[in-house]
């Protein structure tokens, strides 16, 4: 039965109401739904807006309704329309006439609005607790290969020396920020619209900031209009998600690279690796590719919304019964890539003597060598074109800067001397690095302890 049939002559056509229907998709914040019902109840008992026997009442039925639904013995039909009407005719029926008297200075507007951040300050707290854990887990092989040395690239051409311990660190201060990202989310989202009806507020006494308490928010929506018809907080949420999904993705685009036989860093383990149904020598970063893939869903989620959003007027329009797919989907997507991206991580295998002996080649000290002759009264431009001629000859010889002898290399400068071996050791050239966040074995420490600082600080 339509809760809102009074005004019309005949019924909604079957396929009104099928293409109508969001429950399949909003079932989902039951809890929520219900959570903002029973405190709305207890506030309209408090406000004496209805009595105390018709509050217990409802309270009981809301609690029976949650207790099966929990159970899986309630059938999320399509002529419910929405969680919302569901539970409140599934209470009528089991309470009588004081069901009736729960939507008294609300509207769905507003009881849809709290749903939604009910439900997304779970999802936030959930996936801020994944991201800690990646950041742990991150942490603890930056412990486990300070001393192991690997390529730095950029352009994907090796470019400098740095350690494993160091390219790690940089995807834990980008976790780092995703979850400053969400907190922000979380923080700018923390703020009530139960109350606010339709988009005008009620005509009750009623408590909005007894609601608040009941439901754990910090404050008020302030604007009734504003609480009810945006969902800017959908949107920055889905921001930091795909921001998330892509920092996630740039990784396994990483360990793709680096598990291939053209790389050889690391192995992916079999568990998180497929074969191939017709090459069996195939091992295949399935799960990788996956997280890699999926971030595609989580960017066309963010778009989606936005669509929605970029032409509606004020206040509620039934297009923003689109809004909650696109969240619970980047959620989902979320939830899933995290737990398995951290299980992919901590079982890979490095090879350690692939990824230094590839630090070795490629001339990847030509700019500690430049740095030498800096040192040595050179102007750096004139030390770029000193050394830029002599890889060049390195390149055509099929040598390395240090293979050659002394007199060879003062023949590009007389500042050369002996002491330009030791300078230009691949570990030499790491540790050569004095500024504050470099790959140097004192910085990258400091790095470990600032992780470890926030790990122990965070919530």
């Amino acid at each position: 039965m339509k809760l809102w049939k009074g005004r019309f002559s005949k019924d909604t056509s079957p396929s009104t109401d099928e293409f109508n229907a969001s429950i399949s998709v909003d079932s989902r914040m039951y809890r929520q739904d219900i959570a903002g019902s029973l405190a709305h109840c207890r506030m309209l008992e408090r406000q004496g807006i209805i009595s105390a026997e018709e509050s217990a009442l409802i309270q009981e039925g809301l609690r029976g309704i949650r207790a099966d639904m929990d159970g899986g013995l309630v059938e999320f039909r399509a002529d419910m329309e929405d969680i919302h009407m569901c539970v409140e005719s599934l209470l009528t029926e089991r309470v009588g006439p004081a069901g009736k008297k729960l939507h008294t200075a609300r509207s769905r507007n507003d009881q849809v609005a709290l749903d939604l951040r009910l439900y997304m300050r779970d999802e936030i707290d959930g996936i801020s607790a994944l991201l800690k854990e990646l950041i742990g887990t991150l942490a603890e092989l930056a412990k486990a290969h300070r001393d192991t040395v690997m390529p730095g690239y950029t352009h994907l051409q090796r470019a400098q020396p740095v350690t494993l311990a160091f390219h790690l660190l940089a995807y834990a201060q980008m976790f780092i920020r995703d979850r400053g990202r969400l907190a922000d989310c979380r923080e700018r989202m923390d703020a009530l619209p139960l109350g606010c009806g339709a988009l005008s507020g009620v005509a009750y006494e009623s408590d909005r900031d007894f609601l608040r308490g009941e439901l754990g928010f910090g404050r008020l929506c302030e604007n009734a209009m504003d609480a009810v018809s945006d969902r800017d907080h959908a949107l920055e949420f889905l921001s930091a998600a795909a921001i998330i999904m892509m920092h996630l993705s740039r990784f396994c685009e990483e360990l793709i690279l680096w598990c291939s036989s053209e790389f050889a860093f690391a192995e992916m383990d079999d568990a998180y690796s497929t074969g191939s149904s017709i090459m069996p020598q195939k091992k295949n970063p399935d799960v990788a590719e996956l997280i890699r893939g999926k971030t595609g869903r989580v960017y066309g989620d963010l778009v989606a919304l936005l669509t929605v959003m970029k032409g509606l007027p004020l206040a509620y329009n039934k297009d923003m019964q689109e809004d909650k797919p696109p969240v619970f989907d980047a959620a989902d997507a979320l939830a899933a890539a995290l737990p398995i991206f951290v299980e992919m991580l901590s079982s890979l295998r490095f090879n350690k003597g692939r990824m230094e002996e590839a630090a070795r080649k490629g001339f990847m000290n030509a700019t500690d060598a430049a740095d030498y002759l800096v040192r040595k009264g050179v102007p750096f431009r004139d030390c770029h074109e000193i050394i830029g001629r002599l890889v060049l000859r390195c390149a055509e010889a099929g040598v390395a800067i240090e293979d050659l002898p002394l007199d060879e290399l003062r023949a590009f400068s007389d500042k050369f001397d002996e002491d330009i071996y030791g300078r230009i050791d691949v570990r030499a050239c790491i540790e050569a690095k004095k500024s504050a966040g470099s790959t140097s074995a004192a910085s990258v420490e400091a790095q470990i302890a600032g992780v470890d600082l926030y790990l122990g600080q965070e919530g």
